[in-house]
């Protein structure tokens, strides 16, 4: 069984995880100094941090898109729900309302006034691979391809994006 993991964190639930990592590292600060006193500040400090950036690290692992053989499920830290693939009409990767490149899959029969899901929202690429950002990227979109082609469903690629994407990531340009 294949599994993509993608999807975009939106800002507002990214705001919410860093006030919820500060307060969690904040509280922690404040049990440990209140309970061995004020010469463990920096011990405070120490475990607070370990708890928010683990708390931080759950959120995020846990908040995303992942596609497999047999649907789409878009999580969030505290619900989950399923779409079927034969929901999703095309897909699209285009610009963003951030200048950024998007790959989004556009759906059917939602009750939602929205019926998009984004997979990927990255920065244009303008050089060849260079970091690791770059190649998880590059890997993601090889693997949402792929997995779209093996359900036959239709990607509409700006020739731009396809141009760089084909001469910088050396990805061919879709056949479909």
């Amino acid at each position: 069984m294949t599994v993509v993991r993608a999807g975009v964190v939106p800002g507002r639930r990214v705001a919410l995880y860093a006030g919820l990592g500060a307060v969690s590292g904040l509280l922690i600060c404040a049990v440990v100094v209140a309970g061995f006193g004020v010469n463990r500040v920096f011990t405070g400090i120490a475990i607070g941090a370990a708890v928010a950036i683990g708390l931080l690290y759950a959120l995020f692992k846990r908040d995303g898109v992942m596609l497999s053989d047999q649907a789409i499920v878009r999580r969030t830290p505290w619900a989950a729900d399923t779409i079927a693939w034969n929901r999703v009409v095309a897909g699209r990767f285009t610009l963003d309302e951030h200048a950024r490149w998007a790959l989004a899959l556009d759906l059917n029969g939602s009750d939602e006034p929205h019926q998009e899901l984004t997979l990927l929202s990255i920065p244009p690429v303008t050089r060849p691979i260079a970091n690791a950002y770059d190649l998880r990227k590059r890997e993601q979109v090889q693997e949402i391809r792929t997995m779209l082609r093996d359900k036959r469903i239709p990607v509409t690629v700006l020739p731009e994006i396809a141009d760089a994407l084909s001469h910088h990531w050396k990805i061919a340009p879709p056949t479909s």
